[in-house]
Parts: structure tokens; sequence; C-alpha cells
């Protein structure tokens, strides 16, 4: 991975971006409808783009909501639709048009008072709170929030009545309408003004920040955190999350200091990534700077993303990667929730270690894989047929002590949290808690890279079957399986995975670049997991050139 000039410095005022402009811009700009790359398309989680581009605009938001609120009584959405906003520039003007669509529609909005910024859990625990053990009149929420992105991206995300973020069954025909809607010209769109917007009876508003804060207790052993003295530093990066860890540090009186207090839609404060891209990734070296420069202060230190869905881990050693971290949280939670059903499923996506399969099964519980994408776990969640949700890009979630569903969304404060609980029960660091899982069921060895492509390269994924890959072997080691589709839900993975005795890897296309992702892991060391790494990127070249 080459690494651009500018990683890890802040941005200089004349790298900023021109906030005024990018609004005035989200207003401005049309959207052509016969241009794929301007149209609405739900990724792995919601309608994501940049006036820039003109593929986040207020047409692009209008027709997005005037499609929800035509389709969600066919869903038995027919109750509130909690909705919420991060610290992003567009994410205000974004939610100014989707109320004036709503309103019109007569949906009735709730939103957080004053219009507060609010975290992606907050609104899945909303739904959750609301529809657990209901059959009609189901509540829903939008997010606007483009996650981790960069200042200049917009996004859109819909939960349905499951809570968390939408699968295709929900997305494919909210995507369809409105494009049909843009293609018009938006005619079909019903909207009020601000003014009609904000007296209409459709709109109502709720303090969040409390219950969620409160029923926290449901789920972490606070007390126990508390009792410890840990020492922890939670770094919002500007986002959503800020008066909630104050809450919370209020609250149950934990020893938490936030080291950012900073709300900037220009995020002035997060150094740029690896490729001179500012991001506010909760998994980068780069993006985390600032935690690692405190962290010989702290025992734990957790970061979030600006709607506070992600999570990132610092200890004294440094960035923890994803995977042990997750890892180490779902053996303790397996092993430290009485009440939760047994049998049951683990969920983790085809990027995550197979590290987690073996505490998995050696906890009794089953392994349920899928795509990537948090959204194939909601449903899982909701039903209490899963326990525990992750995908390897640091989002997490899992069922309270009672083993009842409290978020089925990722949930930045759960992850980060239960971290603390580990330490706190357990009486040991992250790291060595870690290594001691190594000792029993193996070390493993861990990457991820991105290959160039085009755009033609990207579609040819959708060709690959199981017969695609002709070899017998992967760095020596005698290939077991070639996947296609998730072995947990049986959901196509947009790609292939494939299985060796001791390693193996997965690909798939980005859904927003030119590129596509490898995800390899080997048992044997990390010479060991240099050949797989190459002989992934041959043989996903030879199959896709096989698929043309």
């Amino acid at each position: 991975m080459q690494v651009g000039d500018k990683a890890g410095r802040l941005p200089v005022n004349a790298e900023l971006v021109n906030i005024q402009r990018l609004i005035a811009r989200y207003y401005e700009e049309i959207p052509d409808p016969s241009d794929p790359l301007q149209a609405v398309v739900f990724g792995t989680s919601g309608h994501r783009g940049s006036p820039l581009l003109r593929s986040y605009t207020r047409s692009h938001i209008a027709a997005i909501a005037q499609a929800i609120a035509e389709l969600r009584r066919s869903w038995g959405a027919t109750g509130p639709l909690f909705i919420g906003i991060d610290t992003h520039a567009l994410s205000e003007p974004a939610l100014h048009t989707a109320i004036e669509v709503l309103c019109a529609n007569n949906v009735e909005i709730v939103a957080a008072a004053d219009f507060a910024y609010t975290p992606t859990p907050v609104i899945s625990r909303e739904i959750v709170r609301h529809n657990f053990g209901r059959t009609e009149a189901l509540a829903e929420g939008i997010i606007i929030t483009p996650s981790h992105n960069p200042p200049t991206d917009g996004g859109f995300k819909y939960n349905p009545p499951l809570g968390g973020p939408a699968n295709p069954f929900f997305t494919e025909p909210i995507a369809k309408r409105a494009n049909e809607i843009l293609k018009n010209g938006n005619r079909e769109v019903k909207h009020l003004n601000w003014q009609e917007a904000m007296a209409s009876p459709c709109l109502h508003f709720k303090d969040m920040l409390t219950p969620f804060v409160e029923e926290l207790a449901l789920v972490i052993d606070l007390p126990a955190i508390k009792a410890s003295g840990l020492k922890i530093a939670v770094n919002p990066q500007g986002g959503a999350s800020l008066r909630y860890w104050d809450r919370i540090n209020a609250l149950y009186g934990i020893n938490v200091d936030i080291i950012n207090r900073d709300i900037d839609p220009n995020f002035s404060f997060i150094p740029y990534d690896y490729d001179n891209h500012q991001r506010m990734d909760c998994m980068s070296p780069y993006t985390m700077k600032p935690l690692l420069a405190v962290r010989d202060s702290y025992d734990l230190c957790i970061a979030n993303d600006p709607d506070a869905d992600r999570h990132g881990i610092v200890t004294r050693e440094g960035l923890l990667p994803s995977n042990h971290y997750l890892t180490s949280i779902m053996h303790y939670l397996c092993h430290h929730r009485a009440k939760w059903p047994q049998g049951c499923g683990v969920g983790k996506t085809i990027g995550a270690s197979m590290m987690m399969d073996k505490v998995i099964e050696d906890a009794g519980f089953k392994v349920y894989e899928t795509p990537i994408g948090f959204k194939w776990f909601s449903e899982g969640l909701f039903k209490q047929q899963l326990v525990f949700g992750c995908e390897e890009s640091a989002g997490a979630s899992y069922l309270d002590f009672a083993g009842r569903p409290f978020t089925t969304d990722k949930d930045g404060f759960l992850a980060g949290l239960i971290g603390a609980e580990l330490c706190a029960v357990s009486g040991r660091d992250l790291v060595s808690y870690y290594q001691e899982l190594t000792t029993k069921f193996g070390d493993p060895a861990y990457g991820r890279i991105d290959e160039p492509t085009t755009a033609e390269g990207k579609r040819a994924f959708v060709h690959l079957t199981e017969k695609s890959v002709t070899d017998t072997e992967l760095a020596g080691c005698r290939i077991l399986q070639v996947m296609t589709k998730a072995s947990g839900n049986q959901a196509p993975i947009g790609g292939i995975k494939v299985l060796a005795d001791g390693c193996w890897f997965s690909a798939r296309p980005s859904g927003t670049e030119n590129i596509y992702k490898i995800y390899y892991e080997s048992f044997f060391g990390p010479e060991h997991l240099a050949k797989v790494r190459k002989e992934a990127v041959n043989i996903v070249t030879r199959a896709l050139s096989s698929a043309d």
C-alpha cells in the first residue's frame, strides 16, 4: 500500500473544504438520472455521495424520502420514524429536506430535541425499544450520515423495523422508486417549506440521550468499570457521541477523559489518512494519531467515528487490530453472559478472522458468516437468533444481560465499553487477553490490500462462480472450498472466498472506488501470509480474466 505525503499530518487552512460552497451546491446541483454515478445507490450501509460529484443533492434526498414515505406501509412501518444526524456539513441540509418531504406525506417523525446530533446506535435503540414485542404500528429510522467518509460527503441510511441497516429487501425497492422519481424531475415529490414543516403536527421531539445512557446498565457492567479505577480516554473525533460520553461519565462515575471536544464540519483536527484523504477511520494509524499520542497516560483509549457506529481501540502497546479486539470481546461475552440463549449464532463477516470461528465453536455457539455489512445481523439480533454480530471494519453489537436485543446496528458505545468491562472483570489488559487466546487457538497473521481495477473489472466479480478458481492449493495448502455465497445466510458475497487448510482469502470490489479488496489470513506465520497474499492476487486475476 502506497502511503501519501500528507498521511498523518493535519490539514492546513488552505486545504479545508469551503463549507458554504459545499452546502450551496447541495441545493443547486441537479443530477443527471442517466448517469449511474449520479443515481441513488444503497451500498453496504445507505446512499452516500457528494454534491461535488452530483451524487448527493437535495434532489437525491427528496426522492429517497418520498420513496420511503410511499413504501413504508408495505413492511408494516406505520408507527413513528426516528430521525437523527451526525456532524458532517451536509447532514443538516439533508435533515431539512427529509423532514419537509416526510411531513408532507403525513409521516410521524421523532427527532432529538433541538435537532441535536444523534448517534446511529441511539436511533437503533429507539426503534428496538418501540418494536420489540410489537406486531403493529412498527417504528423505523433514518440516520443522516456518511459514517467515516470525508467532509465533502453526505450519507442517508434507512433502518427498517428490525432496527439495523436495511438489507436489499428494503433498499432495492427504495432505490428503484427514488431513481424513478429523479428521472421524472422530482415532480412526484410532496413537500412543505421549512416553516410549514416545523408547524406540522407530524413533527415531534424527544430527549433520546437520557434513556439511551440510562439503559446502558442493561448491557454493560458499568459498576465493575467504575470499581476498577481504569483510566479511559475517549476521542469522539468531532462526532455525535460527545454529549453521550459526557453523560455516561457523569451518570456512572467512570474515569473518562474526553481528549477532543471540538465540533467542526471541516474535521480540521483529523489527520490525513494513508491515501491523502481526510476521513474519520477509527482503525487507521494515521487518523488515530491523537489517541496514540496519549496512550501512555491511559489504560484504554476509545475512538468513535462521526455517527458513533464504529470503534477504535488504543492501548499502551498501540492501535489494536480490529480482528484481535473483536475476537477478545467475543470470547469474553460468550463466557460472561449466563442468560444468553445457548446454541444461537455469533455473526461475523467474510472478511473477519477465522480465529473467531474457533472461539465461537469452543464456546458452544454457531458460526454465522455473512457478506460484508452489518445489515446481515440485524434480524438475527432482533429475533434473538444471534447473540453477537461484528464486521471486520470495527463494528459490533450484542444482546443485553437478559438476552434481549439492545441495538441491532453497529454500536460504538457498546463495542468500546465492553473492552473496559473485560479488563475490569478479568484483571487483564487487552493485549495479554488476546495472547492467551492465541496460546489455545493459534496465532493467525492477517492482512488486507486494495488492488486497482476498472469499472468493468468490478462488474466482472458478478460473474464469478465456484468453478472460476481451478487451483487446488493456496500457498501450499489444500483448498477445501471456493464460495460465492456466505455460509451463514447464503447471500451472495459479491466476490469469492477461498478456504484452504490453515489459510484463506476473500476478494470483493469496492462499492465506491475502482479497486477491489482482498482479505487474507494464515495460521502459519507472516512469511506464509506473504505467499497467501501473492497467490490470492494471481488467483483473483485469473478468475476475473476467465469471467470476462
